[in-house]
């Protein structure tokens, strides 16, 4: 910004006027409005969607569904390594979805809890979670920390 202008101007070409259609045949977009002639596309409210084949059963309808989904049925955590939990508490504190929000790790209270065994941990800890791994489990006890495992009906 070795030149400074006070009054701020676009550069030539950035702002273009808006291409006024349908207004006379002298406008060179008068008639068809550059829609061209006839058909769904012309008409206004004349869309198809992707996969559309003229009203004929599109391909993806046709073809039977084969397998197994598991979207129904999934289940998401947040998961935390324990170096993070390390870096965030202090020694004797207590690890739980509420706590975990006010540190700023943890965006909503509702979301399901795991704790991963990733890095070390060094602070003694009381941790109320949803799921935790079983090598994680071992760091925090050898650590003198405490883990309590909380069930979903309780937590409803």
């Amino acid at each position: 910004m070795a030149d400074y202008n006070p009054t701020l101007t676009a550069p030539y070409g950035a702002n273009k006027k808006d291409r006024r259609v349908g207004r006379g045949s002298s406008s060179g977009r008068g008639s068809t409005a550059g829609r061209g002639n006839k058909g769904q596309q012309s008409r206004s409210g004349g869309k198809v969607y992707i996969g559309f084949e003229g009203g004929q059963m599109p391909l993806f309808r046709r073809i039977a569904q084969r397998g197994f989904s598991n979207f129904p049925f999934k289940k998401e955590y947040a998961c935390f390594n324990v170096s993070d939990i390390n870096a965030k508490y202090s020694d004797g504190e207590t690890v739980d979805a509420k706590t975990l929000v006010e540190k700023g790790l943890l965006k909503g209270s509702n979301l399901t809890v795991k704790i991963l065994a990733d890095g070390e941990i060094t602070k003694k800890l009381t941790f109320n979670v949803d799921k935790i791994s079983a090598a994680a489990k071992a760091k925090i006890e050898k650590a003198g920390g405490t883990v309590n495992l909380i069930s979903a009906e309780k937590k409803d």
